[in-house]
């Protein structure tokens, strides 16, 4: 009865933790290219609206490109997370470095369509955000991982 409960508790976790893995990506590459909008908006006060309108137009391409492109290191960091799971891999670093590498190959794959936009050339910032992201599942559900391994129980060893 404890490894079925484990295995939904699982089911809800893991989710969660992606959920959480892709908002704090996000949220490194927002910050990571705030410092840019904003001198781009402070360079001429009065053209502040025409930023405004140009953000709300080109947002959404913008949007649709990393969207794509979080696709393909989704797909490849949740690779990693089943493999974390079905081998029980805690690991804070290997979580990390599976969103780095996920971020990594997204960047990779997404070749033709990154060489329009001068903000996606250089992958350390998506590096960075899959590296943040995978912290952030580890926190949410790394630590537990592997639902046939529970949390706090010592292997114990037969005397005999």
């Amino acid at each position: 009865m404890d490894s079925i409960l484990r295995l939904i508790l699982r089911l809800i976790v893991v989710p969660l933790g992606a959920v959480v893995a892709v908002c704090i990506g996000t949220l490194v590459v927002v910050a990571a290219h705030w410092g840019a909008l904003d001198a781009l908006a402070r360079a001429d006060p009065a053209a502040q609206e025409e930023w405004f309108f140009a953000l709300v137009v080109a947002g959404p391409v913008l949007t649709m490109l990393f969207s794509m492109m979080a696709a393909y290191a989704f797909l490849a960091a949740a690779i990693g997370a089943l493999v974390a799971e079905f081998f029980a891999v805690r690991s804070w670093i290997y979580h990390a470095l599976n969103g780095g590498l996920g971020a990594w190959i997204g960047w990779a794959l997404m070749a033709d369509m990154r060489a329009e936009y001068a903000d996606f050339a250089d992958p350390k910032i998506l590096v960075a955000a899959g590296l943040a992201g995978g912290l952030a599942y580890w926190l949410v559900a790394g630590w537990s991982a592997g639902f046939w391994k529970p949390v706090g129980r010592a292997n114990t060893v037969p005397s005999g």
